[in-house]
């Protein structure tokens, strides 16, 4: 055809394909023959890559493959040609053979990977960014650190020097200017991960860590090795989050920002199902395909395709997801470096995920939320309103929340329900089993909870060292020296490049490489196995005997996919002190704050439960008290609207708005006059028993608001005020069952203690308070469900670890192996009955059951 584009430039040519050869344009010479080049499209290498790409369009199309248009897909033509193939099919035009080798000759491709590729000048020059860099810096570290050392002053000189000379300046100035952000709109945020490692980032309140107390090394975050650096990992409330990556957005303009991308890839059973649908297989087959591992014999042609094609396809991408918090700031328009897409979020996505980003030298930003500062934030104002103290202050003030008694002995005994990272089983066994009473503690104790070191048997020994003086022996005098203060166990990354670079003589740009590979996704990426390998020729050169070289290998590895950064963990310890702090002193304010944040690691009745335990008195919704979220009126909380199954946003703010307004509904009728609501709506409200102020039942509430809402079929303005008819309702008898049927139902349990609703007897049943008179013994006990988790023994089976209340709202934590677990499964929410012995390790108590069966409500099947 006629090229009638624009006229070309002297570096411009027309590609003509191999079946274009014989098309007019050319045989008349309307474009110059130099101007021409062979062009062959590379899209397959064969018919089975075409095949493939076929259905990979049908599958994007959600169409069947015989129903695929030819404009959306290419064609078979676009085939990778091997040079002489290409040669014979312009042998009619060799010319436009020459003009493509000429360019493939004076054609190169230049891409600098060596350098970082991030914002580079935050202000108007590098020199201007030092300057500030240097000024922000020194004023934080006047006031982080009142007792300023020589070693401190070299140290942070130092880490400015490294900063500076790595040309990282615009990099931290650019998480400084964001949190800049973040206090003046009022935003709690947690600076986390290895940047926790650096006194700058200490001093310009990047992070509540202080690396010089903790001994952290600034080389763990950047070295003179390490050519990019890590990336900051700061956490937000889930409610401040998207409006401070929207100041990102703003601050440095969407040609320079973007999200990072994640790759979801086709899975052997989502391979199988796209396939067999853009075939037309019925549902049926499409299923026996996805549990078979081969291909049976006599098996259809349809079917045979769509289990070959589907491995051809396994782990393919199928398509882009957005990283959970990764943001990238370039310095060239980030077009320069990836095509972007715009998801429904609204916000730009690169088309390469962290790994690529990193590859090419662009280093994320990690912009994270979480609910435990959403809680900290609320539990913050609700105590200004209660009690009318501000704990915005000593909130931030870490040194003095680490000397704090009351939150020591909350450690010290693992009460730590609500509070962030300390609230689990897990870690309540833990704390209780260490004593911890420090915050060093609870940062060795935020990592070893890690799989990696539980499962190695390390978590154990660190607790018979932390506990007995007789057991801190160590295996080899430069252990001792490197892991003192975790009794010679690895609990940290840091520990790992500590013993790699000083034990085993590793120079710490291969330590970090060994550091970096126990997580899986880098150990392929990285050369793993020769560092490995010199790891251990190195231990052999040093004489050291092969059973230590294999202990200190074994606690390596078992920190694969799990480990944390020492300043990783010292980042969610402030956290925890800081809810713990709270929870400590004003323990309703928290666990309504909790409620009010989704909860955390139980059930919502777990806070209301633990709210109730401190004192609190729990109200079912109220028309004339409750709102959206739950509420606190000095010790009554009223439960939150937003927890009542099924009833809807705009019910909850017709509510408020009307009461806001107009003031407190005086009767259903009144409520029915003012409140346009649905029959369906009004019946929730009443059966969670909002309108208990009136004094009537349930019944006669849901007879009279039945009767009331005929008169009422559309709610308008009414000129006169109309006096509410008088029904004839029949007088009902209030029924506890039934108001606990209502609670479960709509709420998702029973306000009121379910053991009252049971009709067990308590006799020979023993409480958690004493457990300890029968350590060894086989006792009885009443247990509400809570919660259980599932694992596999050693031996490849389930077995589970249990949570109970009993009812003095105590907890009980059970042990159930494979066999009773097999005979006595769990059923769901109820009361418990559960006999067991007793055992106690480390003074942690817990019953290991041998028999447990769920007791029926009394009156309910």
């Amino acid at each position: 055809e006629k090229y009638k584009g624009a006229p070309l430039k002297p570096w411009e040519f027309v590609g003509v394909k191999s079946t274009q050869v014989l098309s007019k344009a050319i045989r008349n010479k309307e474009i110059p023959l130099h101007r021409l080049i062979a062009f062959q499209t590379g899209t397959f290498r064969n018919k089975k890559d075409f095949n493939t790409h076929r259905l990979l369009r049908a599958i994007d199309n959600n169409t069947l493959l015989s129903m695929l248009s030819d404009k959306e897909q290419a064609t078979f033509g676009d085939t990778i040609e091997n040079w002489n193939t290409l040669v014979i099919k312009f042998d009619l035009y060799p010319k436009l053979i020459e003009n493509l080798q000429f360019l493939l000759d004076v054609s190169s491709i230049q891409f600098d990977f060596g350098s970082p590729k991030n914002k580079k000048v935050f202000s108007e020059s590098k020199e201007n960014d030092y300057i500030q860099l240097q000024t922000l810096t020194y004023i934080g570290f006047s006031e982080r650190y009142k007792k300023q050392t020589v070693s401190d002053k070299a140290r942070l000189e130092k880490e400015l020097e490294t900063i500076h000379s790595l040309g990282f300046t615009a990099y931290f100035l650019v998480a400084w200017d964001m949190l800049k952000y973040a206090k003046r709109k009022g935003y709690y945020y947690v600076g986390r991960g290895s940047g926790a490692n650096s006194m700058v980032a200490y001093c310009l309140f990047i992070t509540n860590v202080d690396p010089v107390d903790l001994d952290l090394y600034f080389e763990r975050f950047i070295n003179k090795h390490r050519k990019s650096p890590p990336d900051f990992d700061i956490d937000f409330s889930w409610t401040d989050r998207d409006d401070v990556i929207a100041y990102i957005f703003e601050r440095h303009g969407k040609k320079h920002t973007s999200m990072l991308a994640t790759y979801n890839t086709f899975k052997h059973k989502s391979a199988i199902r796209e396939i067999g649908k853009v075939f037309g297989l019925p549902k049926g087959e499409i299923d026996f395909l996805t549990r078979i591992k081969s291909i049976p014999k006599n098996i259809d042609h349809l079917s045979d395709l769509t289990f070959r094609y589907s491995n051809v396809i396994k782990t393919f991408p199928n398509y882009l997801g957005i990283h959970a918090g990764g943001i990238v700031i370039s310095d060239e328009p980030i077009f320069t470096y990836t095509a972007q897409d715009y998801p429904p979020k609204g916000l730009p996505i690169t088309q390469f995920s962290m790994q690529e980003a990193e590859d090419i030298g662009l280093h994320k930003f990690d912009i994270l939320s979480q609910r435990g500062l959403g809680k900290i934030k609320d539990a913050i104002k609700l105590v200004k309103n209660n009690h009318d103290v501000d704990l915005s202050k000593d909130i931030n003030n870490i040194d003095f929340l680490k000397k704090d008694t009351g939150i020591i002995k909350q450690l010290k005994y693992g009460n730590a329900i609500g509070c962030f990272y300390v609230e689990s089983p897990g870690m309540r066994m833990l704390l209780t089993k260490l004593q911890t009473t420090t915050y060093t503690g609870l940062v060795a104790a935020s990592s070893i909870i890690r799989p990696g070191v539980s499962k190695s048997g390390m978590m154990r020994e660190y607790i018979e060292r932390s506990r007995s003086s007789e057991k801190q022996k160590y295996v080899h005098p430069k252990l001792n020296e490197l892991m003192a203060e975790t009794y010679g166990v690895m609990v940290y990354q840091e520990d790992v490049l500590k013993v790699a670079h000083f034990f085993a003589d590793l120079t710490l740009e291969e330590a970090d490489v060994l550091r970096r590979g126990m997580s899986q996704k880098f150990r392929e990426r990285n050369d793993f196995d020769v560092i490995k390998s010199k790891f251990f020729k190195n231990c052999a050169k040093r004489k050291y005997k092969k059973e230590l070289v294999a202990e200190v290998w074994t606690q390596i590895e078992s920190f694969a996919n799990y480990a944390f950064s020492k300043g990783h963990s010292a980042s969610y310890a402030v956290e925890s002190f800081q809810s713990l702090y709270i929870k400590t002193y004003y323990p309703l304010e928290y666990m309504v704050a909790t409620i009010n944040n989704g909860g955390g690691f139980y059930r919502k009745e777990s806070y209301i439960h633990e709210a109730r335990m401190n004192g609190g008195n729990i109200h079912a919704p109220c028309i004339n008290n409750s709102r959206a979220e739950t509420v606190i009126y000095e010790k009554e909380i009223f439960l939150g609207f937003l927890l009542v199954n099924g009833l809807e946003n705009k019910t909850i703010q017709a509510i408020q708005q009307t009461r806001d307004v107009e003031g407190a509904f005086t009767d259903l009728y009144n409520f029915i006059k003012r409140v346009s609501i649905s029959k369906e709506q009004l019946n929730l409200l009443i059966r969670v028993g909002a309108f208990r102020f009136t004094t009537k039942t349930k019944k006669e509430l849901l007879w009279e608001g039945c009767l009331t809402l005929g008169e009422f079929p559309k709610q308008t303005s009414e000129l006169f005020d109309v006096k509410p008819r008088k029904f004839n309702i029949p007088k009902f008898l209030p029924s506890g069952r039934e108001d606990m049927s209502d609670e479960i139902e709509l709420l998702g349990f029973p306000l009121l203690s379910p053991f009252n609703y049971i009709s067990e007897t308590r006799e020979g049943k023993v409480t958690v308070n004493d457990m300890r008179k029968h350590i060894g013994k086989m006792v009885k006990m009443l247990g509400y469900y809570v919660f259980h988790k599932t694992t596999k023994t050693s031996n490849g089976e389930y077995m589970c670890f249990g949570t109970f209340t009993d009812e003095e709202g105590a907890f009980i934590d059970s042990i159930h192996f494979s066999q009773v677990l097999k005979l006595h499964p769990f059923k769901g929410l109820g009361v418990y009955l559960l006999e067991g012995v007793v055992a106690e390790e480390f003074n942690y108590l817990s019953l290991n059951v041998r028999f447990m069966k769920r007791i029926p409500y009394d009156g309910f099947l």
